[in-house]
């Protein structure tokens, strides 16, 4: 079984996003960015499957300018066996101006290429939090799919999957045939650190580049984004001396007692 793995660069969940001053979108220059939390529990998945001789190889793709390149060396040092570039204009901004639509349709031609039996991805990333892209490229292969998988286990000799998979009232349990597209949420494992003998071991990795623009796929936007502005700052807390103060402040002040 042949396992795609999409991994996309985002800013490090860990730092604190600043608006740019023409409130076009989050600043992106000089901030550290790394692989998408969810992306890091897809690929994490497939090299376990791989361990596990479930699977023959992993395949890691991301999609973004030149230093999309970084996201997947550390994919090949957590243990993919090789990495596809999809590259973009630098000028194109993978939160924004690269829409779910776009890289659904830019996976399904590699996937088409390479040849692969499951495709794994992150539920979201965290710059869009769309969740659109593991449905709509299913929907283009026409292939099954298993959203928010928490456990994903290989059965009948790799020709199907059984996923438990989060909901809003619980867990579920498909039963998936292969070919299939896998979306990971964050209960599905926990992701290894890429150590530097691999991290070095990465470099010799055959990276193969491919060009956005001569693949077919429409990457025109549907959508604009018209203003990004940070959240209300919270305001601080005060200390009553009594319940009687507090109810009086939670009728007069906040409103939210008659």
């Amino acid at each position: 079984m042949r396992v795609m793995v999409g991994v996309k660069r985002v800013v490090d969940y860990a730092v604190k996003v600043r608006i740019q001053p023409d409130k076009a979108g989050v600043e992106l220059k000089n901030v550290k960015m790394s692989m998408n939390p969810f992306c890091e529990n897809a690929m994490e998945e497939a090299v376990k499957l791989k361990e596990t001789k479930a699977a023959s190889e992993v395949i890691a793709v991301s999609i973004g300018p030149k230093a999309a390149k970084d996201t997947l060396r550390t994919a090949l040092a957590m243990g993919a066996d090789r990495g596809v570039h999809v590259m973009t204009d630098d000028a194109v901004r993978t939160d924004q101006g690269l829409e779910p639509l776009a890289v659904a349709g830019l996976l399904k031609k590699v996937v088409e290429e390479q040849k692969v039996d499951l495709v794994l991805l992150g539920k979201q990333s965290i710059d869009g939090d769309c969740s659109q892209t593991g449905p709509m490229l299913a929907g283009m292969l026409g292939w099954p799919q298993a959203t928010f998988a928490a456990k994903v286990t290989v059965v009948e000799a790799g020709k199907q999957l059984e996923v438990e998979r989060e909901t809003d009232t619980g867990t579920q349990v498909l039963s998936v045939p292969l070919p299939a597209v896998v979306t990971a949420d964050l209960r599905l494992n926990e992701p290894r650190y890429a150590t530097l003998p691999n991290i070095m071991k990465a470099k010799k990795k055959t990276v193969d580049v491919l060009t956005a623009a001569d693949m077919g796929v429409d990457l025109k936007p549907r959508t604009t984004v018209i203003e990004v502005v940070p959240p209300p700052v919270r305001q601080g807390g005060v200390i009553v001396e009594s319940v009687d103060e507090l109810i009086d402040k939670l009728k007069t002040e906040a409103g939210v007692l008659q």
